[in-house]
């Protein structure tokens, strides 16, 4: 959970200082975008430099790869002791 958070923390500090000094966009809507972008909501703001849209691509790429392997970790633990509650990790044969 902890590396999770600080994964989390650090991948909206990369976003919001993108969207600001590629972007140009003040800080309260360079938060707003990264973290509509790393929550997988889509961004707010439209952005006008091809700079910017290819830094908004890259984000919105590494924000949804990060989300997924983020949630595999997290619920890997939660479906093994599933698993071994409904004995479903045993060997039919």
């Amino acid at each position: 959970m902890g590396f999770a958070g600080a994964l989390v923390g650090l991948s909206l500090m990369m976003g919001v200082a993108g969207y600001h000094w590629i972007a140009g966009l003040r800080w309260i809507d360079a938060l707003l975008n990264a973290a509509m972008i790393l929550g997988g909501m889509g961004p707010v703001d439209a952005l006008k430099s091809d700079g910017a849209k290819l830094f908004a691509s890259l984000y919105a790429l590494y924000s949804g790869l990060t989300l997924i392997a983020l949630m595999g970790i997290l619920l890997t633990p939660i479906a093994h002791r599933v698993l071994h509650r409904f004995h479903l990790d045993r060997d039919p044969g």
